[in-house]
């Protein structure tokens, strides 16, 4: 397996924290995004979207993090997307919320505050602060998002949560959303949260 990788991405990071978690290898190859990469022909023939993370598996390519980390889960730790019709209706509206609201929230304040990105900071800070909020509720009588056990819901939703400093929303009056990155921290296999 191959990741075309960004180091500092929140949503590259989620693909290499589940290939810790799962026990899986890959070759990292690093995307100069700053550099333009990802929008160079030899790039956008892999990825037409022009986005990281993107894995190539026997031959085939997987882009966007939710889409791998389904992939990898499949193919690799069925444990992490259970069977359950249930469970995987609350799983796929978790990595969907990882792609809206987080994104929209915490992932956006990230990048407007930490790289100096143009865009709505305080929007993104309000929408950040909605996320935070909404997800310190659930985990207050629940350990992990679905189920009773770690899913790709957590591993979609953790990164943006764990680097919210970052954009600017300060976790101090969120117990249990830091009660659960002590629990994802803990997992077997776990990798460094990326740091500029």
């Amino acid at each position: 397996m191959q990741l075309h990788d960004f180091p500092l991405s929140g949503n590259c990071y989620k693909v290499r924290l589940f290939l810790g978690l799962i026990g899986q290898r890959a070759e990292v190859l690093h995307v100069d995004l700053p550099g333009g990469a990802q929008k160079r022909p030899e790039f956008l023939a892999i990825n037409p979207r022009g986005q990281v993370p993107v894995l190539v598996d026997q031959g085939q390519a997987v882009a966007d993090s939710q889409a791998i980390l389904v992939y990898l889960a499949r193919r690799h730790a069925p444990d992490w997307l259970p069977e359950d019709a249930l469970q995987q209706a609350y799983i796929a509206s978790w990595l969907s919320y990882a792609a809206n609201e987080v994104h929209q929230g915490p992932a956006t304040a990230r990048v407007i505050q930490l790289f100096r990105r143009p865009g709505d900071l305080e929007g993104a800070q309000a929408k950040g602060r909605q996320v935070l909020e909404l997800v310190n509720a659930h985990l207050a009588e629940r350990a992990w998002l679905v189920g009773e056990q770690p899913s790709i819901a957590d591993v979609a939703v953790y990164p943006y949560l764990a680097m919210a400093e970052e954009g600017g929303l300060p976790l101090a009056t969120y117990p249990h959303l830091d009660a659960w990155f002590a629990r994802i921290r803990a997992l077997p296999g776990y990798v460094e949260l990326p740091r500029l």
